[in-house]
């Protein structure tokens, strides 16, 4: 996967102050409603339901506020008010941005991705224009010591893992999507699974020093910080010495 998802587990890993803890658990709301709007509140039969709900999970939202988010999709109300946009451009050193957004207001979405993208001199584009560069993947996460890698790996890869990666402190493995679940339940008895979700993971990826590294993922996490923004995905990658200066900035 890319620099820019690694980023994005540290970042978890060090936790949300209170104040981007709400946001977070806004957004991980509006994921659920317009999951339930598509398919129905039954988890069993909508996938992208289980989805949503699995990454309330990971960013700690309480059950409480997933059964809330559901019951409030099924009586319809705000979901009805909430349109997604995908917006696709060139982000500072040539980086491919990818961003989702799920807003009640399109053309505010779309002003505030694009006043930023112009603040760091880059542009947006026209739809298909950097999306080309991405494949959906199931990637899992999964803590590990280093000592029951190859164990995990092996699990993984028995259930249908496409390809597993060890990182510090945990692995990344990576899955067709529809294969995602199976691979998740073969492995998640005895082992932590940090997240599970359905990524745009790059098929290249650009390499920065650390100086256009730390420009360009200060624009990634503003984007981030935007209301109507629920994902960011890049093809941004840097060494591990930059990573790790990156970690003890953090």
């Amino acid at each position: 996967m890319s620099g820019h998802s690694k980023w994005s587990q540290i970042k978890r890993q060090k936790g949300v102050t209170d104040a981007r803890r709400g946001q977070l658990f806004t957004k991980l709301t509006r994921e659920i409603i317009v999951a339930v709007k598509q398919g129905g509140a039954n988890q069993e039969a909508n996938l992208q339901l289980r989805l949503a709900i699995q990454r309330a999970r990971d960013g700690n939202m309480p059950l409480e506020n997933i059964e809330r988010a559901i019951n409030r999709a099924s009586g319809g109300g705000e979901a009805s008010e909430l349109v997604s946009v995908t917006l696709e451009g060139y982000g500072p050193n040539g980086v491919a941005v990818l961003v989702e957004a799920l807003s009640d207001n399109r053309k505010r979405a779309i002003q505030e991705v694009r006043r930023l993208f112009t603040r760091h001199n880059s542009n947006l584009g026209e739809n298909g224009c950097v999306s080309w560069l991405f494949e959906s993947k199931g990637v899992i996460m999964v803590e590990s010591d280093g000592s029951d890698a190859e164990e995990v790996a092996l699990q993984a890869i028995d259930a249908g893992a496409e390809d597993v990666k060890t990182e510090r402190g945990y692995l990344e493995i990576h899955t067709q999507p529809q294969d995602m679940e199976k691979v998740k339940e073969a492995i998640s008895e005895g082992q932590h699974v940090i997240s599970a979700e359905i990524y745009l993971v790059p098929k290249t990826t650009v390499l920065l020093g650390e100086k256009e590294a730390t420009q360009t993922l200060a624009f990634l996490d503003q984007l981030e910080e935007l209301d109507d923004v629920q994902r960011v995905f890049s093809n941004i990658d840097f060494s591990d010495a930059t990573l790790e200066k990156l970690r003890a900035q953090r």
